[in-house]
C-alpha cells in the first residue's frame, strides 16, 4: 500500500503537539521508545522522526512527502517550500535580546555589534532590511550564555515565555519573526500521494476548526427564548428542544470559544440557567 511519509521533530514540544493533532485526526501510530520510523495502523501514513533543521532538505529531495515544522525553520532553511496549512500550535517568536543593563533604543544600536544566533539567514535578512551591519557568531545550541561570557553583545533566538532570557540576565528588544507550526509539502509529491494528503488535510482542518468553538447547552423559560437566541451567535440557528418541565426549553448552539465569556452575563440576565460548555472534537462544515 502506498503511504504518505510525514516528518516531525524527534523530540520536544513540537513533537508532542504534532503527534497530538494526528491522534485527534483519528490516526493511531505504532511507535516505540527511540524509534525513528513508525506506521499508522488505520491510515496510509508513515511517520519519520528527524532533526528539525534537516527536514527542509528531506522535503526538497522527496525523502518525505510532508512535514510539520516551525515556521521559523521554514524561514531560515526552507523559504522555497510551500506552506499548505497553518496549524496554530507551538507558537513562539524569533527575537533579539541584549543584556538587561545595555542601552537599546532601536535596531541601529546593533551596528558593528556581535550577535550570537542559530538563525543566521533570518538575522541577515532582518539586518539587511534595516540597513544595519553587524558581526554574526553562529552557535548551534544555547545562545543565551554568549553575552555573559563575552562572546556577543546580543543574541537572536526563539522566545516563548521569556523565562530563559530572564534567567540569563537578558531582555527582549525586537521581534524579528512570529512563528507557529505549519504543514509543508515536498515539491516532489506525486498525484497519488497528494490525494492522501487531501484526506489528511480535511481531517486536520476539522480538528483545527473544532478547537475554535465550544458547544453550549442551556435551559431557559419559553418566554425568554427569543431574547436568548438573539444573543447567541450560532453557526446557523440554535436548536431549541422542549424540556419535561412545562414552559421551559433547552437551547443548543455552537459559539467561538473566545466570545463565550463576553456573552455569559447577557445570557444569565436574560433568563438562561444550567449553562454547560463542552469542547468539540471535530467540526465538519
Amino acid at each position: 500500500m502506498t503511504k504518505l511519509k510525514i516528518a516531525i521533530q524527534k523530540s520536544g514540544r513540537l513533537n508532542d503537539e504534532s503527534l497530538k493533532i494526528l491522534k485527534d485526526c483519528g490516526i493511531s501510530i505504532d511507535n516505540g521508545i527511540d524509534q525513528l520510523k513508525a506506521s499508522a495502523r488505520n491510515f496510509p501514513l508513515e511517520v519519520m522522526y528527524l532533526r528539525n533543521g534537516d527536514i527542509p532538505q528531506y522535503l526538497r529531495d522527496g525523502v518525505v512527502d510532508i512535514a510539520i515544522l516551525g515556521e521559523n525553520t521554514i524561514f531560515e532553511k526552507g523559504n522555497d517550500l510551500s506552506v499548505i496549512e497553518r496549524l496554530g500550535f507551538s507558537k513562539c517568536r524569533v527575537s533579539i535580546a541584549v543584556p538587561k543593563e545595555a542601552d537599546y533604543s532601536s535596531v541601529n544600536d546593533l551596528k558593528g555589534k556581535r550577535i550570537a544566533t542559530s538563525y543566521p539567514n533570518t538575522v541577515n535578512h532582518f539586518l539587511s532590511e534595516n540597513g544595519v551591519k553587524a558581526e554574526l557568531h553562529i552557535i548551534n545550541g544555547s545562545v543565551e550564555i554568549a553575552p555573559n561570557i563575552g562572546l556577543a553583545d546580543a543574541i537572536v533566538d526563539i522566545v516563548s515565555s521569556g523565562s530563559t532570557l530572564f534567567k540569563n540576565n537578558l531582555k527582549e528588544v525586537e521581534t524579528i519573526l512570529k512563528s507557529e507550526a505549519v504543514l509543508v509539502a515536498s515539491p516532489k509529491i506525486t498525484s497519488e500521494l497528494n490525494a492522501i494528503l487531501k484526506q489528511l488535510q480535511f481531517r486536520i482542518q476539522s480538528v483545527l476548526k473544532a478547537r475554535e468553538f465550544r458547544y453550549v447547552l442551556l435551559n431557559a423559560p419559553n418566554d425568554k427564548i427569543k431574547d436568548i437566541i438573539t444573543i447567541l451567535p450560532g453557526m446557523k440557528s440554535p436548536t431549541v428542544l422542549p424540556l419535561a418541565e412545562e414552559g421551559w426549553s433547552s437551547v443548543h448552539t455552537v459559539i467561538n470559544k473566545d466570545k463565550f465569556w463576553d456573552i455569559i452575563d447577557e445570557l444569565k440576565t436574560n433568563g438562561a440557567e444550567g449553562i454547560l460548555v463542552c469542547p468539540i472534537e471535530k467540526m465538519v462544515l
